[in-house]
């Protein structure tokens, strides 16, 4: 059996997988070797995943990562899997997990809407341009965090109609004191931003929120898909604000010239199918 994970931000999803079919799944919370410690990450893998897999039948470990794009960082992680799996284990960006669950063995542009965001064009084997999504302070356009963000900073300058600030601050039990000591004095302000990002999803027919996340998906666009040969190839996307925004993301790739092909919520199921063809 193999075991494949798809490790965001905020989770990490786990499939044990025999020829194709899934055995077992399992949630971790997310592991991102640029803010975790090889420790840290041993720490989740024994005590969240272990339990609940048949560790000594797994034969092979594919992990796709955030933040798994450098060879040093990818280190951390395999070493931090290999302390309890003495298996082969290989170790790859999230992006790339992402191109392969989209596009499998094909070539096209792959990208990433969840907690963060990014985008690549893949040759149908390795990933080939990159443009760097920077994080959420310096980029991430798109991405929940960013959402979460904007959001955030449109309530707090008066940007959204009152009653719709007041029914955030009672919905998720936030004041303004609270929000700020949430971004800049507690650790993980990315998951804090985009976990009240679901706000904007429910208020969508509001204009102001329609034209906060419309313009936010068409900066996503402009600033790294229009990077890659667009004209020429379908933009994949994956993850959960591709998913639930889906409407008002394919309103604003008609609006930049996107030509929008496979929108999944989840890459697992591309992943389990390239890696049973592969072995």
């Amino acid at each position: 059996m193999i075991l494949i994970a798809d490790s965001g931000s905020t989770k990490t999803d786990w499939c044990l997988v025999d020829k194709g079919a899934l055995v077992k799944q399992v949630f971790t919370k997310g592991t991102n070797p640029f803010f975790q410690t090889e420790d840290e990450i041993s720490g989740e893998v024994e005590q969240n995943l272990l339990p609940f897999i048949e560790a000594t039948k797994v034969e092979a470990v594919w992990f796709y990562g955030a933040g798994c794009a450098f060879p040093e960082k990818n280190e951390i992680v395999r070493k931090a899997i290999a302390r309890h799996l003495d298996v082969p284990i290989e170790v790859g960006s999230d992006m790339l997990g992402a191109a392969r669950g989209l596009c499998g063995r094909q070539p096209g542009i792959a990208c990433i809407m969840g907690t963060g965001s990014n985008s690549c064009f893949y040759d149908g084997k390795e990933i080939v341009s990159n443009v760097s999504p920077l994080g959420f302070i310096l980029g991430d356009e798109g991405s929940g965090a960013v959402l979460g963000k904007l959001l955030v900073g449109d309530i707090l300058k008066n940007q959204l109609p009152a009653a719709l600030k007041e029914e955030f601050l009672a919905t998720y039990e936030l004041t303004p004191a609270i929000i700020l000591e949430r971004v800049y004095k507690k650790p993980f302000p990315n998951r804090f931003l985009a976990s009240v990002s679901p706000f904007l999803v429910a208020h969508l027919d509001v204009p102001e929120v329609h034209s906060l996340v419309l313009n936010a998906f068409k900066a996503f666009f402009n600033r790294n898909v229009k990077q890659y040969d667009y004209q020429h190839n379908p933009v994949h996307l994956i993850g959960s604000v591709a998913w639930y925004y889906r409407t008002v993301l394919e309103e604003a790739a008609a609006e930049t010239g996107i030509q929008i092909g496979t929108i999944m919520q989840s890459p697992m199921d591309g992943l389990i199918s390239y890696h049973s063809e592969k072995n």
